[in-house]
């Protein structure tokens, strides 16, 4: 069953904060509209993109991939499982959106997808509102909705960041997420069982 309400910029902002109150207010129109594209419409998908998404993209603080460029940016050139076939692919499909898109693949991917020639232009995925709609894109794609479901925070995890990085922020974003959606416009629900992180070697024993 899909939830009608939308997240308010008064829940956003609690998730932003400190950040200032216009971050909130710049996203929330963008953040319904894709939430409702790609049907993130119950409060477990809801607050699980929430965390991730606010996770990947430091708090709504970043569109596009910072470029150095480092030693594992290099070798995207000519990675012909992102689609880098051609001189200078690295870094014209490098990642933008607020879960990143990269690499030539993905960009004719979402080209096909909207019928918008990122291809062409890749900088417009880093702008507004298609950098939020491209991380619900993604969601979709990659069939998120369902481990969000199962309320499997490893596997939503792992299969947005290839591993567990940052587990313990998501954790702890997700939780702020139910907080504020629970206590907010959106309907109260009862409350989920907490989430139980796996401990892989590079994660903490205690979250």
């Amino acid at each position: 069953m899909s939830d009608s309400a939308v997240v308010s910029i008064d829940q956003l902002d609690y998730l932003l904060d400190p950040a200032p109150r216009e971050r909130a207010r710049k996203y929330v129109e963008a953040l319904n509209n894709t939430m409702d594209r790609y049907d993130i419409n119950t409060f477990r998908r809801r607050t699980h993109f929430l965390a991730q998404m606010l996770h990947e993209s430091g708090m709504l603080r970043f569109k596009e991939e910072i470029w150095g460029p480092t030693p594992a940016q290099q070798r995207y050139e000519g990675r012909i499982d992102l689609g880098n076939t051609k001189p200078g692919d690295g870094f014209r499909f490098r990642g933008r959106g607020l879960i990143q898109l990269t690499g030539r693949a993905n960009y004719a991917a979402y080209t096909l997808a909207t019928g918008i020639d990122y291809l062409e232009n890749p900088d417009l995925v880093a702008e507004r509102p298609a950098a939020v709609d491209v991380a619900g894109w993604f969601w979709h794609r990659n069939g998120i909705n369902r481990l969000a479901d199962l309320n499997d925070i490893n596997q939503v995890t792992r299969r947005i960041n290839g591993g567990f990085n940052g587990l313990r922020e998501r954790v702890l974003l997700l939780r702020k997420a139910r907080f504020a959606l629970m206590g907010g416009v959106l309907p109260l629900k009862p409350a989920d069982p907490e989430p139980h992180p796996i401990t892989p070697p590079q994660v903490p024993d205690t979250l």
